[in-house]
C-alpha cells in the first residue's frame, strides 16, 4: 500500500464539493487514513510551495490558500500517488477530462480545488508537514456488507 498526501482547497470548501470529491476517492478504493481541517499560514505555504515562492503568480497564490480553511488527507491504496493524480486531472481544469476532478470542479490553474503529491518522495514530506504520525491510522481493509 502506498499513501499519498491531498489538500482540498479553499474553493472546493467554499463550493461544498467536499463530499463529491471524497465519494471518487472511496469510489476507487481508496483509504482516508487521517483527516482534518486547518487555516494554512502564510509560513506554512512558503514551505509547502518553496518551489513556487519566486513565481509571479505566487502572491495570488498564497493569497488564494489563506482565504479559508482547508481539508488535509492522507489517503492510502495501491499506487495510491499515480492513481490520485490519474484521478484529480491537469492543475488546469481547461485541460482536465470532465470526469476528473478539476474536469468538474475546477475554475482555473489558481483555483483548481485540490492538491495532491506528484511523487513517493513528496507525499512522505507532505504528510509529515501537516500531520503528526500519531494522527495517521493503520486500517485494515475489510469486506463491508450492502445494505440490505
Amino acid at each position: 500500500m502506498e499513501r499519498t498526501f491531498v489538500i482540498l482547497k479553499p474553493d472546493c470548501m467554499a463550493q461544498r464539493n467536499v463530499g463529491d470529491i471524497i465519494s471518487r476517492f472511496e469510489a476507487n478504493d481508496f483509504e482516508i487514513v487521517a483527516a482534518k481541517m486547518a487555516q494554512l499560514s502564510k509560513d506554512l505555504l512558503k514551505t509547502h510551495y518553496a518551489h513556487l515562492t519566486h513565481q509571479p503568480f505566487y502572491p495570488a497564490l498564497e493569497e488564494f490558500m489563506t482565504e479559508r480553511p482547508v481539508l488535509l488527507l492522507v489517503l492510502e491504496a495501491e499506487n495510491a500517488i499515480v492513481r490520485a493524480r490519474r484521478l484529480i486531472g491537469p492543475t488546469n481544469p481547461e485541460h482536465a477530462a470532465k470526469n476528473t476532478v478539476r474536469g468538474a470542479f475546477g475554475a482555473s490553474t489558481l483555483r483548481n480545488v485540490i492538491h495532491a503529491s506528484d511523487s513517493r518522495e513528496s507525499a512522505k514530506l507532505e504528510i509529515s508537514r501537516f500531520f503528526a504520525e500519531t494522527e495517521i491510522f493503520h486500517i485494515e481493509k475489510e469486506e463491508v456488507p450492502a445494505f440490505v
